[in-house]
């Protein structure tokens, strides 16, 4: 694939070219933030799913199945059924909320119902999870240009950041909206395109679905996932804030209910892959490895170079979300909830555009700290449910506990978390995660304190 890395460099251009024309309608922080509330159903789903598709979704969902086979479906099938949850119970509610109170940001929404110091300490909490993230996504992308066309780590982190800091920051969601709807057709096609050509190296589907592993669990991932994965992709900031930008509540409905839907079927292709990958090549290092392996060496160069242009738009996309959490929490968070109230909306404004380029910096080197692309997803998830859980549905369902209870919450349900990841070396008792421990103790906190 000797033409790889050209096809990658004039794609990433074109990207940045179209995030640059769209952020032209950007012309005040409501814009870079909420994208105006503007976003169409349609435009909700690509962003939403484009985000959802990430390193995670694709390098991590295949890596489970080639150790776990069909049990890596509910990598992705939980974020399905948390999205239906966003969906349909707390997406409209929280929209109208945000739609009558002119909140931008998960923060506002928490200031509003806690005051500043629940707002800041979640903010502090999901910047430490959200740069996690990042760098899990720029390694992903790292990975699978080195792997291809064997572009070094280094230079293909960096490829990757200042392609994801470069069109979000001029536009913020409603660039990277657009920016994703591309995007997303480029992750379906690939992914459509090498599934049936792997499963053609082993076979035939006959052949790829003889595994006899179990559907329910496998030694990482099964049903318990459900308990980590489901919450955090209807309590995450960047998706709440995406869900802000629909033009009405019906939006949000339609646009993150399809976006769900279409995430528990994108769950069986790299689980497919990754079960084709365990036959083909028994011996990897990393299974990480397992999915851009397959599409490098077991595949027609075309359709391989397809699908790894689809990888790195799935972890480019995933990228700017992490991004767009990152500037406008730290925007209206810190710097103007916190440090500068009296900041006009054009120094919001730029403040979060310098927040973005600094996340893609940091998000850059700590692609070299982590050393696979799942242990930061798992952190990330964990410290954000356990985080989130207890304020936002209080929030909107059982505000009684007010602030003290909000924070008490948090702060025993992180430390409980924290504790129990430390006892058991991260494996939880059974099927009880440290992170599902983690929400359970925050929620029995705020419930008792909102009720007595």
């Amino acid at each position: 694939m000797t033409a790889f890395p050209l096809l990658i460099v004039g794609y990433s251009v074109g990207l940045i070219a179209l995030g640059i024309w769209v952020s032209r309608r950007v012309r005040e922080s409501s814009d870079f933030f909420v994208g105006g509330r503007s976003l169409s159903a349609g435009l909700l789903f690509s962003t939403f799913l484009a985000a959802n598709i990430g390193a995670g979704s694709t390098v991590g969902a295949t890596g489970h199945a080639y150790t776990d086979g069909f049990a890596a479906w509910w990598w992705n099938g939980s974020a399905g059924l948390g999205s239906l949850i966003l969906a349909f119970w707390v997406g409209p509610k929280i929209w109208g909320e945000a739609k009558r109170l002119d909140l931008l940001t998960v923060g506002d929404f928490l200031e509003y119902h806690f005051g500043r110091a629940v707002r800041v300490l979640a903010a502090a909490l999901i910047w430490l999870g959200s740069l996690a993230i990042l760098g899990a996504q720029i390694k992903g992308a790292a990975e699978v240009l080195h792997v291809s066309s064997g572009v070094p780590i280094a230079l293909g982190a960096f490829v990757a950041s200042a392609t994801a800091t470069a069109y979000f920051a001029f536009g913020g969601l409603l660039s990277a909206a657009w920016v994703n709807r591309v995007q997303l057709i480029v992750v379906l096609a690939g992914f459509l395109a090498a599934v049936p050509f792997a499963a053609g190296s082993v076979g035939g589907f006959g052949v790829a679905f003889s595994d006899d592993s179990s559907f329910w669990r496998g030694s990482n991932v099964g049903w318990p996932t459900l308990l980590l994965l489901a919450p955090a992709f209807f309590l995450s900031p960047g998706l709440i804030q995406k869900a802000f930008g629909a033009r009405d509540a019906a939006t949000v409905r339609r646009g993150v209910a399809l976006n769900g839907f279409a995430l528990m079927a994108f769950a069986c292709l790299p689980m497919l892959i990754g079960v084709v990958a365990r036959t083909l090549h028994p011996g990897l290092e990393r299974p990480d490895m397992a999915l851009p392996t397959v599409l490098a060496q077991n595949v027609p160069p075309l359709v391989g170079a397809l699908a790894l242009a689809a990888i790195l738009s799935a972890e480019l996309s995933s990228a700017d979300a992490v991004l767009f959490m990152l500037s406008t929490s730290g925007a209206r968070d810190f710097y103007k909830g916190l440090f500068r109230p009296s900041a006009t909306d054009a120094e919001v404004l730029r403040m979060a555009r310098l927040l973005s380029v600094c996340g893609g910096i940091i998000g850059f080197l700590l692609t070299f700290v982590f050393e696979s692309v799942v242990t930061a997803l798992t952190m990330f998830y964990s410290v954000m449910v356990v985080t989130l859980f207890t304020p936002i549905l209080g929030g909107l369902y059982l505000p009684r506990a007010g602030r003290w209870g909000a924070v008490a919450a948090m702060l025993v349900g992180v430390a409980t978390l924290a504790v129990t990841h430390l006892a058991t070396g991260g494996s939880g008792y059974g099927w009880a995660a440290p992170s599902f421990l983690g929400l359970m103790a925050s929620t029995l906190t705020y419930v008792v304190l909102a009720v007595f």
